[in-house]
């Protein structure tokens, strides 16, 4: 009688509170989640200021960045486990007190070797508060609310790393790059005193830590860590032609082959993939891995188009790449509303096509683009991402088992992490190769072209210039700054072109997947 009545509690506590409480909880949660996922960029624009402040080295500051994103990819799908072991509440109070005092540790970094710690552990435990929320959203709300719940923690997951460059760059212009991490120290213990006043979510399960598979949590974390060193690291270093990072890819191979062992032959394994038994489920990871691949890239490649063919300063390139977070914002009420009136499947066939179109609508950039050029990709691709996150959340977690949804919210958030690191990673290289096939057939035009129209050129800087070597060695320069630029922006078109082309191709996955009906008084069903 007593293990029933726990039972009954157990499966009663979220239903128990009123829907006053789990909305503040759940956007209490939120907001942790977006203070995770900005740290992610906020020092994607100020990495020149903290490496002056630190006095490191080109090649060292870059683990700012790298340290955060290894750190946090691994703890996403362990949060599934320790959400159980912990409970939610006191997993994510516990993530939020140490993801303040690590924000703290950040903005009083002596060095960068400490830096870089403390950016991993600042991404490690702000990794729990990604999927958590999702998991704790599907379990609050029922029916036609839960549509908001893809909205609202759509938005969030967009528009976060979108405006990190601008709220950093603007930060440092104004105060420090100290305070890229004291601005967290507010928000993050008032998350900390909050959540455990508002009251449970379910119960924790204390036990699980005693049987705890450490070769399962070794092997997760050396597989998705060395993964995420490589693709970081690999576009700097020529990728496999680099030492380090051809073992990193063999560790990661290694790490990845005994983590599945484990999975499948484990008593506990902190991390479970029988939710990819349902090929809904299994679809909508594969699709969000292209949608990863898309929002992510597209963050990282019109800042450094910005600040590398055009010169934009950092507070230029935030005022000009915010217009994509206000068209996400503005996007995501209708996305919410079209999935409970229409075939998800349609809805995302129709972000997808929206989303080719705008990196269609960018592959015709010219070297002279700004704010007002960019405008219209930049609003259609805001909107589009929108259309595409709303019904994917939707088609992963809806009709998810209650006792496999934290694992499912895991790995769904994964994919798309990993999708963004390999975009990232894909979209680097490109523009490096694209970049230099231009500038070749620049030089080859070049050396081919009659020689008159330059030596009159010479001519005529000479007349301003008293030494002809030094007028031709300006010549030289300016052509060779002119080349290097048009050549990067054509190599900017090939890389949205093949954007375009992956989203449009990935569309043949939509209809393979199953729509979800969403009622007021029923669990989601799912029909063909």
């Amino acid at each position: 009688m007593r293990a029933a009545g726990t039972a009954m509690a157990k499966a009663a506590g979220p239903v128990a509170l009123s829907d006053r409480r789990k909305f503040i909880i759940f956007g209490i949660m939120a907001f942790g989640q977006f203070m995770a996922l900005l740290d992610t960029q906020i020092v994607a624009a100020s990495l020149n200021s903290i490496q002056a402040g630190l006095s490191a080295g080109p090649d060292e500051i870059a683990w700012v960045q790298t340290a955060y994103l290894m750190a946090e990819i691994v703890m996403i799908p362990l949060a599934a486990f320790l959400s159980q072991a912990l409970s939610t509440r006191w997993l994510f109070t516990l993530s939020a007190v140490l993801f303040t005092l690590a924000s703290l540790a950040c903005g009083m970094a002596w060095s960068i070797q400490s830096m870089t710690v403390f950016r991993a552990v600042q991404g490690f435990v702000g990794g729990a508060m990604i999927p958590t929320v999702f998991a704790t959203g599907f379990t609050l709300f029922t029916g036609k609310r839960r549509a908001m719940i893809p909205a609202i923690l759509g938005v969030v997951s967009t528009l976060a790393p979108t405006l990190g460059p601008t709220i950093g760059g603007w930060i440092t212009d104004e105060a420090s790059w100290h305070w890229l991490f004291f601005i967290n120290v507010v928000p993050g213990a008032f998350i900390a005193i909050a959540l455990p006043i508002l009251g449970k979510v379910d119960e924790p399960n204390l036990g699980m830590l005693k049987r705890i598979d450490w070769l399962h949590v070794a092997s997760l974390a050396t597989f998705l860590g060395a993964l995420q060193y490589v693709l970081e690291e690999g576009p700097r270093h020529q990728w496999f032609e680099d030492q380090s990072i051809a073992t990193m890819a063999w560790v990661s191979f290694v790490g990845a082959a005994v983590f599945l062992e484990r999975s499948l032959f484990s008593t506990m394994p902190v991390l479970r993939l029988t939710p990819f038994r349902r090929p809904t489920f299994a679809l909508a990871c594969a699709l969000s891995i292209v949608i990863g691949f898309g929002l992510y890239s597209s963050t990282y490649l019109t800042p450094i188009f910005l600040g590398r063919v055009r010169g934009f300063s950092s507070l230029e390139i935030g005022t000009t790449v915010f217009v994509t977070g206000i068209f996400m914002a503005c996007g995501a009420p209708l996305a919410a509303r079209l999935t409970t009136l229409l075939d998800q499947r349609i809805v995302m066939a129709s972000g997808f096509s929206l989303f080719a179109f705008s990196c269609w609508l960018f592959s015709g950039v010219t070297a002279n683009w700004g704010f007002w050029e960019l405008l219209p990709a930049q609003a259609v691709r805001g909107f589009a991402i929108l259309l595409c996150i709303v019904p994917s959340v939707g088609m992963a977690l809806n009709g998810v088992p209650q006792e496999e949804l934290r694992y499912a919210s895991g790995l769904f958030n994964l994919m798309r992490n990993l999708g963004g690191a390999i975009g990232i990673a894909a979209v680097t290289t490109w523009l490096q190769d694209f970049g230099f096939i231009h500038g070749e057939r620049f030089g080859e035009d070049l050396s081919n072209a009659n020689t008159s129209g330059l030596a009159q050129a010479v001519a005529r800087l000479s007349a301003h210039v008293s030494d002809l070597q030094h007028a031709r060695l300006m010549l030289q320069g300016e052509l060779a700054q002119l080349v290097t630029q048009q050549a990067l922006t054509l190599a900017f078109r090939d890389v949205f072109y093949l954007m375009a082309g992956l989203f449009v191709a990935a569309m043949v996955l939509i209809p393979f997947a199953r729509t979800v009906i969403l009622r007021d008084d029923a669990l989601p069903l799912e029909a063909h």
